[in-house]
């Protein structure tokens, strides 16, 4: 039992936590589970084995290396965040020079893996890598209270990298997908951003409840919530997918409209933060009906 103990506590595997944690493993996840689905839909079914698996394995080092180098780029402004303060670089975790090579070799790595399935597929992931360290991190999101509706189309490449990568090409259905995952990201980040609002305050980050006040932020989140369910029905109206996910698609779009109404009436921090769990939810549910859609009919 002792030694099982220092095992777990030893300095490798700390090692390997405090690198894990410059991945933000959690977005990392999302964003494979939408690359996954995208290629399910394409492939009007199961996608070849070959294909799925170097394409996960390759986004998944693209965006967790996007990720490292983001918090290479932002140690500043976690420094003084509470919510990330704790953070690898500003915790004295790992080194800032350190850091941005582990960003740099995980994407090194996508490129050399997914040129394997195509070159527009590697195109993309290290398009989708550049849109979220240089256009959103280092340009947006500091200076201008846009950051998150400009940014979001980073979020949404890894469906373009699963589309391309069974198909070889860049379809409209594909771009309706991105646009589902773009029109979701600002009622998403804007419910974070609602939660942590005093922290981007103190790092001087123009998010809108900073730049624009908490009220106009809600009332954002409720028109682009509007305009996400619109979107979300559209693979269906344009025959992508069918009724089971329609359906599913419907009742999540009525939840999260219902979320944002009641954060503008419950001015709080508990709506938010049920609203911003909700959020994540949405996506995740989404994309799986999607899935099931595509195996089943």
């Amino acid at each position: 039992m002792a030694a099982n103990i220092r095992g777990q506590n030893s300095p490798i595997n700390e090692t390997i936590r405090t690198y894990l944690a410059l991945t933000k493993l959690r977005i990392v996840l999302l964003l494979v589970f939408t690359t996954v689905t995208a290629m399910f839909i394409a492939a009007d079914g199961t996608p070849r084995a070959d294909v799925m698996i170097l394409t996960t394995v390759g986004g998944a080092l693209a965006a967790a290396g996007a990720s490292a180098l983001n918090q290479f780029w932002d140690r500043d402004m976690d420094a003084k965040m509470s919510r990330t303060a704790r953070r690898p670089i500003p915790a004295g975790q790992v080194s800032p020079q350190n850091a941005m090579l582990f960003g740099l070799g995980l994407i090194a790595w996508s490129a050399f893996i997914l040129i394997w399935v195509n070159p527009l597929t590697m195109f993309l992931a290290l398009f989708g890598a550049f849109y979220y360290d240089v256009i959103y991190t280092m340009i947006l999101k500091r200076n201008t209270v846009v950051n998150i509706l400009i940014g979001g189309g980073a979020g949404a490449m890894p469906v373009l990298v699963g589309w391309a990568a069974v198909t070889g090409t860049v379809t409209f259905e594909a771009l309706i997908l991105f646009a589902i995952v773009f029109y979701w990201t600002p009622p998403h980040s804007w419910a974070l951003a609602l939660l942590v609002h005093s922290d981007y305050a103190r790092a001087d980050v123009p998010m809108m409840p900073v730049a624009r006040g908490e009220e106009a932020t809600r009332q954002q989140m409720l028109l682009y919530s509007i305009q996400l369910v619109l979107v979300s029905v559209m693979p269906f109206l344009f025959g992508t997918l069918g009724t089971i996910y329609l359906t599913g698609a419907v009742i999540l779009g009525i939840g999260l409209l219902y979320m944002c109404v009641r954060l503008i009436q419950i001015k709080d921090k508990a709506m938010a933060r049920a609203t911003y769990k909700y959020t994540t939810s949405y996506l995740a549910f989404l994309f799986l009906l999607m899935i099931i859609d595509r195996v089943l009919l």
